[in-house]
């Protein structure tokens, strides 16, 4: 046999080998940490007060998105686009009962089929712990009810798992305090902010843990590809935290915003007016659309929201380092995301509820099997392609039609020029589009202006709405805008 033969029959060989080992493989698994609230305030996304030093390092092997926007800027509605690859259609589908009303309480073949049941059906173990969904041990019941019995998410889980300690139930758990005590047991006479001398499981979260790790080690012994979500509460109000999370900052350092007021050539209606966090009634002073807090009480208030990320990282952290030290990060997807972003402040606002850029930009980060490559993306991606996404890896299909795009083109070129570059968001009577300069939002209410538009490279804290004077940007602007329109808000 000649020599170029030879070659040829080796090539010819490596190839049917490399096929063979692609479809003998090991489905990856998946461990998925979502983090209430979590705007993009980290080390990694150029934030340097924040001690996040376990994300940090998570995003230094990871693709890190720096201009992630989530469908809508509240919980439930947010999962809810996560889990079904959807943009709302329905104004249900923008409240925090999206989940409750139109998955749990649906028949199963009227339902949308979420990403999770998707991998269960496709031979994955899957594990639920903490807040996945909305209602935060995953059982439908209210705020001061007993413990429920009906799943939110009913294909999803094989398990689903929470540890509410001294709490008692998980609602408790989530408004909870480190004596035990919880924001509506106490009828709303509590502060928006706590530090106790207490471990890391003194609050919720770092049961929360302790429970993910114990988890792992059982799923390390499977012969099963696994999905395991961890949901942490943190840094959602009350922005409570081990004090020895609080002792790692100096106030006097931490920035006010860059958004001190409301934004020019904005009616009030775009905004809200505080009503969550003035649910803590005994704190330091009310925050209203009027005037800002003081500049004491504002650092007060960052310090416990940063304080509150420091402790979910320690958190994540540990998480991470038990799956290296079982050996399993070698062949698991890795995704930490935020569920939506919080105005620290910023607009006179002290929380999410907004179309603005501080409500709807969250953290969000992807590690893929045997990538230690960090990356950093600065297109603009949805909540909506997250699906998309695992299913690709998963090597799975939807059994629905999808809102959004896999991300695998990107994570595989980051210089794709074939990406969409555009991220819907709903809210509020309000349909926003973000493009890689813009923001233009068109509310369908009766209170003027009911456009907006805003500059990212002349005003990247979106302080001033120049709609009025670009007719003609708007104006071409509003195709790319209406590609987003799903009639949500139709009839108002």
């Amino acid at each position: 046999m000649r020599y170029a033969d030879l070659i040829f029959l080796y090539l010819f060989l490596l190839q049917i080998t490399e096929v063979w080992s692609q479809q003998t493989a090991s489905p990856p698994n998946v461990l998925f940490i979502s983090i209430d609230d979590l705007r993009p305030e980290l080390g990694c996304y150029g934030n340097p007060i924040v001690q996040s030093p376990n994300l940090d390092k998570f995003a230094s092997q990871a693709h890190l998105f720096t201009n992630h926007f989530v469908t809508v800027p509240t919980c439930g509605a947010s999962r809810y686009g996560l889990l079904t690859g959807l943009y709302p259609r329905t104004e249900t589908a923008v409240s925090n009962d999206a989940i409750r009303k139109l998955i749990a309480e649906q028949p199963k073949e009227d339902r949308p089929e979420t990403f999770v049941a998707n991998l269960r059906r496709n031979v994955y173990y899957t594990v639920g712990i903490g807040k996945i969904s909305h209602y935060v041990d995953g059982l439908l019941y209210g705020y001061t009810d007993p413990v429920g019995t009906e799943w939110e998410l009913p294909d999803s889980w094989d398990e689903m798992l929470f540890d509410a300690g001294k709490w008692g139930t998980g609602w408790n758990a989530f408004f909870g305090y480190a004596d035990g005590s919880n924001r509506q047991g106490k009828n709303k006479q509590v502060k928006p902010y706590e530090a106790a001398d207490v471990p890391d499981t003194g609050y919720p979260d770092g049961l929360t843990t302790e429970l993910a790790l114990k988890k792992l080690q059982e799923l390390s012994d499977k012969d099963q590809p696994f999905f395991l979500g961890v949901g942490f509460f943190k840094p959602h109000l009350p922005f409570n935290a081990p004090k020895k999370y609080w002792d790692l900052y100096d106030r006097a350092e931490i920035p006010l915003t860059n958004s001190p007021d409301i934004p020019a050539n904005v009616h009030p209606a775009s905004l809200q007016n505080n009503g969550e966090f003035n649910n803590y009634q005994l704190g330091d002073e009310p925050a209203t659309l009027e005037q800002p807090v003081s500049d004491e009480y504002a650092r007060k208030l960052k310090h416990g929201y940063y304080a509150s990320i420091s402790y979910i990282d320690a958190q994540v952290g540990r998480v991470l380092d038990e799956l290296a030290r079982l050996g399993l990060e070698k062949n698991t997807i890795i995704i930490v995301w935020g569920d939506h972003g919080w105005h620290l402040g910023d607009d006179r606002i002290w929380g999410k509820h907004t179309n603005f850029e501080y409500a709807l930009r969250s953290a969000f980060m992807i590690k893929t099997p045997n990538n230690n490559q960090g990356k950093q993306h600065n297109e603009i991606v949805s909540t909506v392609d997250i699906y998309p996404t695992l299913m690709e890896l998963c090597n799975t299909e939807a059994s629905h039609s999808l809102d959004g795009n896999s991300l695998v083109s990107l994570l595989n070129n980051p210089n794709s020029a074939n990406w969409r570059n555009t991220a819907y968001s709903y809210f509020r009577q309000g349909i926003t589009v973000r493009t890689d300069r813009y923001r233009l939002t068109k509310y369908f209410r009766e209170e003027q202006p009911t456009l907006e538009l805003y500059d990212h490279q002349a005003d990247p804290y979106e302080n001033e709405n120049v709609a009025a004077q670009s007719p003609d940007l708007v104006e071409s602007l509003l195709p790319i805008w209406e590609e987003g329109n799903t009639g949500v808000f139709e009839g108002h």
